[in-house]
């Protein structure tokens, strides 16, 4: 596929028509992190961030993204999810907190969006509740790791 599907002839902005698509069974994977300083960290790890469980909030936060994602990216179809699994991998040597989420449904089109998108809030809570300890705080590498489902397969991030 090498043109944009989001245009029509014209060159205007439309949800593509998923409609005659069959369904499958479409999963994706994204990550990402953020990196703290010591004590920032020390409070997501050890659960003294003043404002509560700083990795329980955010998992939930990162769930509810990706069950909203249609409402925010605006030619994103509204998909019914059958799992969106969030985990936190914490890495000392680093201060960086990855966030790894897994989403699937049973549909017409992918669940890239969704993982993606509940990355990102997941890591954007962290930011939100530990900015009283580091407000120098870097979120990065926000990425597909991993899709399959569909016509297009299945897909894989080459090791960089």
């Amino acid at each position: 596929m090498n043109h944009l599907t989001h245009f029509d002839d014209f060159g205007n902005a439309h949800m593509v028509d998923v409609g005659s698509k069959p369904c499958t069974n479409r999963i994706a994977i994204a990550e990402g992190y953020i990196k703290v300083n010591d004590a920032a960290f020390s409070a997501i790890i050890n659960g003294t961030a003043k404002k509560g469980d700083v990795l329980g909030v955010a998992r939930i936060a990162g769930i509810m993204a990706a069950k909203k994602t249609s409402d925010i990216i605006p030619l994103c179809h509204p998909i019914s999810l059958t799992r969106c699994n969030i985990s936190f991998q914490p890495d000392e040597k680093t201060n960086r907190i990855y966030c790894i989420c897994e989403t699937a449904c049973n549909g017409q089109t992918g669940v890239e969006m969704e993982a993606l998108h509940a990355v990102s809030s997941a890591l954007l809570t962290i930011y939100d509740m530990c900015k009283a300890i580091d407000r120098g705080m870097e979120i990065g590498q926000i990425r597909l790791n991993n899709k399959s489902g569909g016509a297009s397969g299945t897909w894989t991030r080459m090791e960089d």
